[in-house]
This record gives C-alpha cells, structure tokens and sequence, in this order.
C-alpha cells in the first residue's frame, strides 16, 4: 500500500521537504495543507514588496501547477481543526478528513501581541492605525495604507529585530518618517552584542530613522504611542513586528510533547510518536527553536533523506542569518552571544561596520558581520567546514576587502548561505531563472541575488509595478 504523507503547512519549510521528495522520487502520496489562499511564496521577502522592489507574484516559491506536475495535492485554504493520533486522520474545519501514515508538521510561528493598550478596539479588531505583518495579506493590506498617506506622515514601528527594521526601511524608502521602538538595550538583542546594535543604530539614523531603545511602548492615544519613559510618538501608522512564538496549538491537542516548540529528535521525529515529524520554525531540537530559513531548509533535506530511507542525521549546529533591507547589511551564523571561545572583533563606527568572530580551537564556531559582507561567502564556508584556522588568520578575515568579481570569486565559496550553493554550482547554470530552479540560491532571504546575478553575468532587473 502507498505510504500517505500529509503535510500541514505551506512555508518555506513544507516547500523545500516537497522539493527534496520529488527529487529524491519519493514513492508516497503527498498532501500539503496550506491555510493561506495564496500559493506557498517566500515570506522573508514581503517587505521588499513592501518597499516596491519587489512585486506579490515575484515571491510565489511554487505554483500550484508545479505541485500538480509532480503529483502532489497541495490544497489552499485548508486549515487544519485536530490532528487524530490514534485515527490517524487530520480533521478540517469544513469537516473533511484525511488519512496519513506519517505526518509532518511545518506550521511556522505565530505574531504575539504586545501589552499596549488601545490596540485592540472593543470587537477585539485591531486600531485602524495598526498593522501586523506576518503574511502576504497583511502586507497587502499595509501596502494599500501606505499609498494613501502623505509624504511626511508618521510611522512608529515596534520591535528592533530583522523583521522590524527590514519594515522600517520599507516605509522609510516610500516616504514616511519612520522611528523604531526596541525594548531591549540594543537592535537585534537576539543576535548582536552591544557594539555591533550600536553601529546599526547609528546606520539607521544615517538613514533618516530614528531609533528608541531600552524603551517601551505602553499605550496608544489620539496624540501618539505613549513610551513608559513618558515620550509620545506621532503615528499616523504603527506596526507591530515584535514577538512571536512557534505554532503548537495542534501538536498540544494531539497530545504531542511541546516545550517552546515541538520536540523532536535528530531524524526530526516527534519523542512522542515517529510517525510524526516537525520542521521548521514551529520544531525544537535539542532545546533550540531556530527560526531562520537556513536551518528549516537544512532541516527538510534530513527529512526528506529519512522518509526516503537513508540515514541522515540535523545536528542543529548551522544557523545562518542575514538582514535583507536597503542599504543595512547583517550577516549573523551560530550564535555569537553565547557561543565559546576566543573573540576576534573590529568596530568603526564611523564607516558603519561592525565584525566579530569566536573561534575555539582555531575553528570559527559563530560570527557576526554589521555593514561589511564583503568576505561572509569566504566566513560561511570556514564556519561550515570546521576549518582550522592559523593564528593570524582570523584577524586578516576581518579587514574586510572591496566585493569580489564574478571571476575572482573560487568555486567553493558559498554564495548563498540559506540553500548551501557554491559560486561552482551557479556558475554551471545557464541563466538566474535556471539557477532559481536547479539550486534554489535566491529564493530564501534573496541577499545573494545581485552576486549570483554578477556570476551570471546578469544585470539586476529594476521593479516595475
């Protein structure tokens, strides 16, 4: 009898576990439950949409004709209402249920609310003045407000991570005042140490916005956001982008171990039942949620081995991060906070550029990169190779050099960070559309677009529409 394999979900995980599948022929029956109407596109991309660099339809990572080409029934608009263990049945809300013989959960992260009040209005709507942004129809939503604001008007954005200051550019580029508001001491607390949230900040205000740290925004007024250090903000919009938690809400009711996320074990199985998997932001291995699109991917690929019947094993030790905003640049692997070692670090503030190593026994084991990308590719592929480094190397890493060329750039370099490409892989690629499909490079965070389109010998192309 043919394996049935549901997944719930339509990310960028549930997508890449698909790819994987098909190309490693995968014998089942694959369902895909997607609970936005909308066919699976790149999330980390809406605020270029947002900015105008990008349009909707340029983020659709598969269409549905696609899904049905290979044989996979992929179904907008499912969502899911209980997931039946001992059934073995996925139930929806419009009462339709289907059976699996494994299930994978990639149902991603949920926004939080933050404690302010007078967000939310007595029918439990939010303000008018505000937004989230999570999805595409938030973005589109946003999007429609924006363009009907003048010139000058106020915008307030809360939270100081990736998400928040890729949003803060966004509306600073189509011409609203825009001002960040961070509770924590510094921008990106989660992955930069002081100095390096200090030259961001200094980056952002070179850019025209302001930023607000170490402050909290506690109440929403007809003057403005209130800040608990008594500070009122103008806002003719606010959106918020902080906080969010891994979405476990149907793990729970299955009765599935959860602890921030849903624990799962090195072949991404439930410790509760194997014939459950989680990938992606709503999984926990070893501890750690990720959050990140390198990890999930890597995460889909171990997956995809499995359900296929090889061995591999998700270590959970690549994390890759980057900010894809106008003019900011950040480039986070490990986790420089707390990972051990010896630090190597440079600041100047005055160029914008902030860089920092840890290296334990002479491997890079977390790095971050503020304001310089120039040698990420070259870091990247030390970090992941364990490489051990000379005395004198991981200094000379650090100072930086101008952007290499398309010829001077080495086939082993890793291009793109989130699939794993090398310059090799995409220089034997025929056109940008062709290394989109065949290696998937461009298609997560859509940093590395402009060096793969150099090593193409392509121009970027300018937004239209």
């Amino acid at each position: 009898m043919t394996e049935r394999l549901v997944v719930i979900g339509g990310g960028m995980a549930a997508v890449r576990l698909v790819e994987e599948l098909v190309a490693r022929s995968y014998a089942g029956a694959v369902t895909v439950l997607a609970d936005e109407h909308h066919a699976p596109y790149n999330r980390i991309l809406l605020s270029a949409v947002l900015e105008g660099t990008h349009t909707a339809s340029a983020l659709t990572v598969r269409s549905p004709a696609w899904f049905d080409a290979h044989g996979v029934d992929l179904r907008l608009g499912a969502r899911v209402l209980e997931v039946d263990r001992e059934a073995g049945e996925v139930m929806l809300v419009d009462g339709t249920r289907l059976g699996f013989d494994r299930l994978v959960l990639a149902t991603g992260s949920i926004p939080t609310l933050p404690p302010i009040r007078g967000l939310v209005r007595v029918d439990g709507s939010l303000h008018p003045r505000v937004h989230a942004f999570r999805s595409l129809a938030d973005c589109g939503r946003l999007d429609t407000e924006v363009s009907g604001l003048d010139d000058g008007s106020r915008a307030v954005v809360v939270g100081g991570g990736l998400l928040g200051l890729q949003v803060a550019r966004a509306l600073s580029i189509r011409g609203l005042h825009t001002e960040v508001v961070e509770g924590a001491e510094h921008l990106l607390a989660s992955q930069l140490g002081e100095p390096g949230g200090r030259v961001l900040a200094r980056d952002l205000r070179r850019l025209g916005t302001e930023v607000y740290t170490g402050a909290r925004a506690v109440r929403l007024t007809d003057e403005g956001l209130r800040l608990d250090n008594g500070h009122v903000l103008s806002a003719d919009l606010v959106v918020l982008t902080a906080g969010g938690r891994p979405s476990t809400a149907l793990a729970r009711r299955a009765g599935l171990m959860v602890r921030r996320g849903i624990v799962v074990d090195a072949s991404l199985r439930s410790v509760t039942d194997d014939r459950v998997h989680a990938i992606g932001d709503c999984a926990e291995h070893r501890n750690r949620v990720t959050g990140f699109v390198a990890p999930a991917w890597e995460q889909a690929g171990v997956l995809a081995d499995a359900l296929c019947g090889g061995s591999s094993r998700y270590d959970g030790t690549r994390s890759v991060a980057r900010l894809r905003a106008t003019g900011l640049d950040v480039a986070v692997l490990g986790d420089p906070l707390h990972a051990r070692g010896e630090v190597v670090e440079m600041t100047n503030p005055i160029a914008g550029s902030h860089r920092r190593l840890v290296v334990d026994g002479g491997v890079i084991v977390a790095a971050t990169l503020v304001g310089d990308l120039s040698r990420v590719g070259l870091i990247t592929q030390l970090y992941d190779r364990g490489t051990v480094l000379g005395p004198d190397e991981p200094g000379q890493l650090l100072l930086g050099e101008p952007a290499p060329t398309s010829v001077s750039v080495p086939d082993e370099i890793e291009v793109c960070a989130c699939a794993g490409v090398s310059a090799g892989e995409i220089r034997g690629c025929v056109s940008f559309d062709d290394c989109r499909e065949s290696t998937r490079a461009t298609t997560g965070c859509g940093g590395c677009e402009g060096a793969v389109r150099r090593l193409l010998g392509e121009r970027t192309p300018v937004a239209t529409g």
